[in-house]
């Protein structure tokens, strides 16, 4: 980018931030704190969802180790580590199927069987 390009940037991001009310300290608050955030962050996929390792595993981890995904793969910074275990037997509050006809049929085999 030439020095000129640069200049009249600048100059547009100062007119945008003064109507917003927007002060450098701000931004600079802002910068910090997400810097801070991101190092907290141990597992990241490409939409940009992350996690820090702690607490409910997130859906979109569920579903990508569910689906044969290592949890590697999802590691920031070559972290690595193993998901905690989750309590024996089935969660069906999270049934895409629940409710259909689907859902009963395959009540009614299991009945059977």
């Amino acid at each position: 980018m030439d020095e000129r390009k640069r200049d009249s940037m600048v100059a547009y991001l100062r007119r945008r931030m003064a109507a917003f009310g927007i002060e450098p300290d701000d931004l600079a608050e802002s910068i910090a704190r997400d810097q801070r955030r991101q190092g907290e962050t141990r597992y990241c996929n490409a939409a940009g969802e992350t996690w820090d390792g702690k607490g409910e595993i997130p859906q979109w981890l569920q579903q990508a180790t569910s689906a044969g995904q290592s949890l590697e793969h999802f590691a920031v910074k070559g972290v690595t580590g193993q998901l905690p275990r989750k309590p024996r037997g089935v969660d069906w509050r999270n049934d895409p199927f629940a409710g259909t006809r689907l859902a009963r049929d395959v009540r009614s085999l299991a009945s059977v069987g």
